[in-house]
């Protein structure tokens, strides 16, 4: 059927949508609130990202599903994404096998830790992110209760019939031998509804029957049980002080939050019970089409709460997101609710952070890119400015006046092409008319050696020094070609050529921190060169003041000697050879009696 035609007959229903190649290959899987204005837009649009433009150009089919209402779009659009991995959509696979707390279907049920599920009517709680965490929650659990960890099966008949001893378990104190009838299987029971407990954040029970079982032997004058009991309360009070982050009451509730960069997003889960976070996850989406933040996080939602098998009715999220009657949504405003969405949004900044991280030492190239992708994007260029050069003017007390221009290549000094200007053209401290020379005489010198020229020329100042480049840039035909922005010193607002209103950039972005870096390195190099230039002025100023030592003398012994420093230096022999022997004697008497 004609791609036109289809489009026209698409019902204005929710539903899913998979768009299919001419091989039928399926390329991207949607859902929409309204199909045909959803997936009209795609042919209607100009898109400006390019992974799109070459999606809808590969569509030559497009079949879709009806439902009742966008949270069953969501649902639908997960479980086909899974099932066919579309090339086009941005995948939450995850390789790792959880590991899970298996609460075992038997009589005196074991407690252990598993990455296998069966279906054999155990209890299985997780499954947990962290294997230290579940361990940990394993190893407080067996401080508190005395289980076994032997697999016999221990029937009543067994038990009966005397078929198994005690083991070592049972004389260091772990196990109170229920083999040997020695702990009754009501006992034994009660421990394991605390253990359900406590795996489910619920320590408050817990507490409470250990805070009676310790009054108890307390009047019975039984201290050194009450204290061994009150051992157990401390642990588990300091375990659940450990956990808790927010209000108690908060309880049941699933915590989610997501930040995103040009290419990648990361989201986080928290799993909230009796103010405790039980579970935490973060993952890493590649972007496939510019996704919104919304688009991304509904989607992981719906993945997270199935892989996890979360019964939540309520969520926590940081901006509207449309799952459902069946889920309450909260976006908190203030409170603890807000703090613990906060510390979700922190957690992925810092996942984010840590894999920043590790991609610069294992994949440098991808790192590269990121910070190209962001910049071309925080600072509105037309292409990703690969190759950057800043100009800085110097001239301290009016004297020497210099300018540096320093080059990034991918984000990182280039110091072979480093550049110093003497101002030649400018009399007195004229910082605007400085900025104008060097920048017409850097990118003259550039076009006719026939150079690359940089994608993004930094200045160091404000509206003013900007100004003063773009009129080299005027005059050269080059102001169309390559982009140009000032930044000023004091609020690090960046300006834009015919712009008065200047853009401030997030003071942790790493845009900034590269053209701050820029600007830096500018001002280092030239603060260098003048500091030099100075040293150079003042040695020889020194010659010229020796009593009896002229001008011309001074030419003479600069011309030999290559600078006035070697002239300190120089014997009396040489110096005699270049000015005779009665300035040579002037000249060495000087510097020696120094």
């Amino acid at each position: 059927m004609d791609l036109e035609l289809q489009i026209k007959t698409l019902p204005s229903s929710p539903g899913v949508y998979q768009y299919y190649d001419k091989s039928g290959k399926i390329l991207y899987v949607g859902k929409a609130k309204n199909l045909k204005k959803r997936v009209s837009s795609y042919f209607t649009k100009n898109h400006e990202y390019g992974k799109t433009k070459v999606l809808v150009k590969k569509i030559a089919a497009i079949e879709h599903i009806v439902v009742n209402t966008e949270a069953d779009a969501l649902l639908l659009e997960n479980n086909l994404i899974k099932k066919y991995q579309p090339r086009y959509n941005v995948m939450l696979k995850d390789d790792k096998t959880y590991p899970w707390i298996c609460i075992k279907n038997e009589q005196f049920p074991r407690v252990f830790l598993t990455r296998n599920v069966i279906k054999d009517g155990s209890e299985y709680y997780g499954p947990y992110t962290s294997v230290r965490t579940a361990r940990a929650l394993l190893d407080l659990i067996k401080e508190l209760y005395h289980l076994r960890s032997c697999n016999y099966d221990l029937s009543e008949k067994n038990i009966e019939n005397k078929k198994y001893k005690v083991c070592l378990d049972y004389h260091i104190g772990n196990c109170k031998g229920p083999c040997e009838n020695l702990q009754t299987e009501e006992s034994y029971d009660i421990d394991v509804l605390a253990i359900r407990n406590i795996i489910k954040g619920n320590f408050k029970e817990a507490i409470k029957s250990f805070q009676e079982l310790m009054f108890r032997f307390a009047d019975e004058m039984e201290f050194e049980e009450a204290q061994k009991i009150k051992e157990k309360i401390d642990l588990l009070a300091n375990y659940q002080a450990k956990s808790t982050v927010v209000n108690p009451l908060i309880t049941n509730v699933d915590v989610f939050s997501i930040i995103s960069d040009e290419s990648y997003s990361y989201v986080n889960f928290f799993k909230i019970a009796n103010g405790a976070i039980i579970q935490s996850h973060t993952s890493e989406i590649k972007k496939k089409l510019d996704e919104s933040d919304k688009d991304l996080l509904e989607l992981f939602i719906v993945e997270i709460r199935q892989r996890f098998h979360s019964q939540s009715k309520e969520i926590y999220v940081p901006f509207q997101v449309d799952l459902g009657k069946n889920i309450k949504v909260t976006i908190p405003k203030l409170g603890d609710k807000k703090r613990i969405v906060e510390l979700s949004l922190r957690n992925a900044k810092y996942f984010r952070q840590e894999r920043f991280k590790q991609i610069k030492i294992v994949d440098p190239d991808r790192h590269v890119n990121r910070i190209m992708a962001q910049m071309k994007k925080d600072l509105r260029l037309k292409v990703e400015p690969r190759h950057i050069e800043c100009f800085d003017n110097s001239n301290i007390q009016g004297t020497n006046p210099v300018a540096a221009c320093v080059v990034f290549k991918n984000g990182k000094p280039s110091k072979n092409d480093y550049r110093h200007f003497n101002i030649k053209t400018v009399d007195g401290p004229d910082d605007f008319a400085s900025m104008e020379e060097v920048v017409f005489r850097r990118y003259k010198r550039l076009q006719e050696e026939g150079e690359d020229l940089p994608q993004l020329i930094v200045i160091d100042g404000g509206k003013g020094q900007l100004s003063s480049a773009l009129k080299s840039l005027d005059v050269l035909g080059l102001r169309n070609k390559i982009a140009i922005i000032g930044i000023a010193k004091r609020l690090e607002e960046i300006y834009y050529p015919n712009d008065s209103v200047p853009l401030y950039l997030d003071k942790k972005s790493e845009s900034l921190k590269i053209i701050q870096q820029l600007r830096n390195e500018a001002h280092r190099f030239g603060i260098t060169h003048h500091r030099n230039k100075r040293s150079k002025n003042a040695l020889q100023n020194e010659l010229e003041q020796i009593s009896g030592i002229g001008k011309q003398t001074v030419v003479s012994l600069l011309k030999h000697f290559k600078s006035a420093k070697r002239v300190a230096l120089a014997s009396f022999e040489d110096l005699e050879k270049v000015i005779g022997k009665t300035r040579a004697l002037k000249i060495y008497n000087y510097y020696n009696n120094k």
